[in-house]
């Protein structure tokens, strides 16, 4: 696979509630333990990532409005997680008015690839979080990223809602980023009790293949009490089976890209 200075993976799904947050969060510092240099860019105006990150939404500035809209640049936007050990770009409520901000300005699909590439070499991994909602801090989340990662639950209405988001993808690959492609489907707050999700993960991989992660996320209470406590799963307690699952899914996102697990950033 050819080198990137940075990979950029946007995690997205345009359903709620799956998790989006919570992998982004976890891989970010599941990445930083395994000695990736990690950057975290939260592109939902809830700011939840952010406070999963353990940095304080409401007092953080600048943002990735400020960012998006070239009041600040991307470098004086940074924080650091310093629990988490990866770098974060904060969102807050002030993100939700961005679309409407964004209007007149030129190539406004392209302001978050714009900025990243002032970044890109000092790190391995940026790890955009999107909103679920199909917009423009979306469509420039997708224009920006080397390949997307689907966090899903495995029930019915999640397999209508993924043909919505490939067909989302098509679309950007088409217009926007041809480069783009499906990094891989995580099945998340799986419950393998349920002959439903049984059904839905088997049919998940006999249409997708390789492209789901091997690794499947559980329903996990410790990965849903870390963000009150402003840390991510994996370091709120590390032996939990959520935590132990993210882990997994980090060195499986390193094996594709031919990493080995543990090593050093260059």
């Amino acid at each position: 696979m050819e080198k990137l200075m940075s990979r950029i993976l946007a995690i997205a799904n345009q359903k709620g509630g799956v998790g989006k947050t919570t992998t982004a969060v976890n891989l970010a510092c599941a990445l930083a333990q395994q000695g990736q240099r990690v950057l975290l860019v939260d592109l939902d105006p809830q700011g939840n990532a952010t406070m999963g990150a353990g940095v304080e939404k409401r007092t953080a500035m600048p943002t990735a409005y400020q960012v998006l809209l070239g009041q600040a640049d991307i470098h004086s936007s940074r924080l650091r997680s310093q629990r988490g050990g990866f770098d974060v770009v904060p969102a807050n409520r002030e993100l939700s008015g961005s679309e409407i901000d964004m209007v007149d300005i030129e190539s406004r699909e392209y302001r978050l690839k714009t900025e990243l590439g002032r970044v890109a070499q000092e790190y391995d991994f940026v790890l955009v979080d999107c909103a679920p909602t199909l917009n423009l801090l979306t469509v420039n989340a997708l224009a920006a990223a080397h390949a997307v990662l689907i966090p899903m639950q495995c029930e019915y209405y999640a397999l209508e809602g993924l043909t919505d988001l490939v067909a989302t993808i098509k679309k950007v690959k088409a217009r926007l980023n041809p480069g783009i492609e499906i990094e891989g489907l995580l099945r998340v707050m799986y419950d393998p009790r349920s002959t439903l999700a049984q059904q839905v993960a088997s049919e998940l991989k006999s249409h997708f293949g390789d492209k789901v992660f091997d690794t499947v996320i559980p329903r996990n209470v410790r990965l849903a009490e870390a963000p009150s406590h402003g840390l991510p799963g994996v370091i709120y307690d590390p032996s939990s089976k959520g935590a132990q699952a993210y882990v997994a899914l980090a060195r499986e996102v390193l094996q594709r890209y031919g990493i080995a697990a543990g090593a050093m950033a260059e």
